[in-house]
């Protein structure tokens, strides 16, 4: 009897598709520095070291096939680099095509939430397959593999295939949805305007790459902080990508401020409807009370403390994640992942009859006086065809009007501070104050 002892680095072999055999790697493998490999299954081989008590003219020698590494790929992730080359008669019938999403810090805590909602099928539905193009950096490449090995444990039948990189130009390329998560905290010290320009940096980049590789229809939902100036980096970056496809993420402020209604109502969050959240992300947002409603009637008909509506309720709203920090210790990951799948849910489903959501998109156009050329959050209505329009029938009175103003402001001063970013001159930083979110030091 043979007894093979292998070393610490092995080769599995399986059985693929059409019952070719092929090499999967281990979870212990390293990437080549270009993280470049197919995303088809073609065989690979990975040296081993074999011992056998018997003679060696008893084993047969394997015969490596070199596999092809094309270019403009990330890498594949083991189970994945087999999977869904399905030729058009072998298509489940009831199946979508293939969408591509890229995730970028998606070795973080957000990420490591949102990803299996993603593969699930919870966000895009039971019968649409996905491939997860996964973009963290050096430091984040092995905490990336952990990521990518949990989907594979996961035996997600719509996840077809991951990939892991490094370099948004090849982790993007393709891509119909891009969710830009990843960016630099504030640490201690940081002045707001100091972040500003950190992860501007990092959008400006991520920017380029989406204009040059992805999709030319791609949604893009931006999620670091501070992520409406950060869209607008990104947005003014990609030239060749619809400004209407950017987004900058106040889903969660907006689902705060429904539980606040709904508590101080009562009533459940789900007979509260109509819930604006406008401006920018940070302390100057403004929840609006005005126009939201509870069970289909103005919520200041309902709540009749309206001092409570004026002076707390946004406060509230505004140090939720502040007050959870303290609470656990942890900011609110698995909210903030919740929020995201509720945002691009709503630009994928018909907003229910004389419904809206909160979303900031780019002003120019918008029929509300905002000042253009800024990422302002405002009630946006879809179609379910991942387009929005913005909601018309909505009435403004001086508290609204002020409050509005005020974060307007700090977003063109923002937008002037990152004038370097956009293509639009020197920098200037004159913001009037620190505005940064509780819970996002």
């Amino acid at each position: 009897m043979a007894v093979a002892e292998l070393s610490t680095s092995y080769t599995k072999t399986t059985t693929g598709l059409r019952s070719s055999q092929l090499s999967l790697s281990s979870a212990s493998s390293r990437f080549s520095d270009h993280f470049r490999r197919s995303f088809r299954p073609v065989p690979r081989t990975l040296i081993s070291t074999i011992s056998c008590s018997v003679a060696s003219d008893q084993v047969q020698t394997p015969i490596p096939v070199q596999a092809e590494t094309p270019k403009g790929k990330s890498e594949c992730y083991g189970v994945f680099c087999l999977t869904y080359d399905l030729k058009a008669e072998e298509e489940t019938k009831s199946w979508k095509k293939l969408i591509n999403i890229a995730v970028s810090g998606a070795a973080g805590m957000i990420s490591n939430h949102l990803l299996f909602k993603l593969a699930s099928g919870e966000v895009f539905g039971p019968n649409q397959p996905i491939a997860l193009k996964l973009l963290g950096s050096e430091r984040s490449l092995q905490a990336l593999e952990g990521v990518a090995m949990e989907l594979e444990d996961s035996l997600f039948p719509l996840l077809r295939e991951v990939s892991i990189g490094i370099d948004p130009y090849e982790v993007f390329q393709d891509a119909e949805w891009a969710l830009l998560i990843g960016a630099k905290p504030r640490g201690p010290g940081m002045e707001r305007a100091g972040l500003l320009d950190i992860n501007g940096q990092i959008f400006a980049e991520q920017g380029k790459a989406l204009n040059a590789a992805a999709s030319p229809n791609v949604k893009v939902m931006v999620v670091g902080n501070p992520c409406n100036t950060n869209a607008l980096i990104c947005m003014k970056n990609a030239p060749n990508i619809p400004a209407k496809n950017f987004h900058a993420l106040t889903r969660l402020d907006e689902n705060r401020a429904k539980c606040q209604l709904a508590l101080k109502a009562g009533v459940f969050y789900d007979q509260v409807s109509n819930m604006t959240i406008w401006g920018n992300h940070s302390t100057t947002q403004v929840p609006d009370f005005l126009n939201a409603r509870i069970n289909g009637l103005p919520v200041k008909e309902v709540i009749k403390d309206h001092k409570w509506l004026e002076e707390e309720f946004t406060e509230m709203v505004q140090k939720r994640g502040g007050v959870l920090i303290q609470k656990w210790g942890r900011s609110s990951a698995a909210s903030t992942s919740v929020s995201i799948v509720d945002a691009i849910k709503s630009l994928i489903t018909p907003t229910p009859e004389g419904d809206w959501f909160s979303s900031a998109v780019y002003t120019n156009g918008n029929p509300y006086g905002i000042a253009e050329d800024i990422f302002f959050s405002m009630p946006c209505r879809s179609k379910g065809d991942g387009d929005y329009e913005l909601v018309k029938e909505v009435i403004f009175d001086d508290y609204l009007l002020n409050r509005i103003r005020k974060s307007e402001a700090e977003l063109l001063a923002e937008k002037r501070c990152v004038a370097h970013l956009t293509g639009e001159g020197v920098a200037f930083c004159d913001l009037p104050e620190d505005t940064m979110l509780p819970g996002e030091m």
